[in-house]
């Protein structure tokens, strides 16, 4: 479980193609400074399994569900990724609750500057759009934001200054992909209320 606050911007260091799948070689010596074998560390959004951390680096093997559902697939050496390790049970919860599952992939479709901050609106897979309302949490490659206004094929988000220079949000462009995960608690009530109906 994760909060969708990045604590590094990292970089791909190596992609290796292995047929149906791939290992991503990352480099991001914060989140690997206690990572072991088995460790779990989000890239992009995408809960990803450490195989090896060493010197600052780590790699991790990625399914082709994994490669067909998010962005991953579109990574290669030099892209920089935003990295966040696990929540331990005792931190304060900064974001809202981020499995790290990716439900869809969306495109950046506009950004607007303001004096500090920017306004980015972000395609949105049809299916996804019940659960993404105004002032409601969304998770945009494994940064947790705030919509603005929800529509039915896109959002809003408002980016803060560190938002912008601790994120690839900040460098993110138009027609760029971003990995997104809708709020858990609202898959889980639509779940509920289909049960009892």
């Amino acid at each position: 479980m994760f909060t969708g606050i990045v604590e590094e911007l990292g970089e791909i260091e190596a992609v290796e193609s292995l047929g149906d799948s791939a290992r991503l070689t990352v480099r991001g010596p914060l989140v690997t400074q206690d990572a072991v074998h088995g460790a779990s560390i989000a890239v992009n959004g995408v809960c990803l399994t450490v195989v090896e951390a060493i010197d600052g680096r780590f790699t991790a093997d990625v399914v082709k569900e994994t490669l067909d559902k998010s962005s991953l697939g579109a990574l290669a050496a030099g892209s920089k990724v935003n990295l966040e390790r696990p929540v331990r049970l005792a931190d304060r919860l900064g974001g809202h609750l981020v499995q790290g599952h990716v439900d869809g992939v969306g495109e950046i479709v506009s950004r607007e500057p303001g004096e500090r901050w920017d306004v980015v609106t972000v395609s949105l897979p049809a299916h996804l759009a019940r659960y993404v309302v105004d002032k409601g949490s969304i998770t945009v490659d494994g940064i947790s934001l705030t919509v603005v206004e929800a529509g039915d094929d896109f959002f809003t988000v408002a980016l803060i200054p560190t938002t912008l220079a601790l994120t690839t949000l900040g460098h993110k462009r138009p027609g760029d992909p971003v990995n997104l995960e809708v709020d858990v608690v609202a898959k889980y009530v639509e779940r509920m209320i289909g049960a009892r109906a």
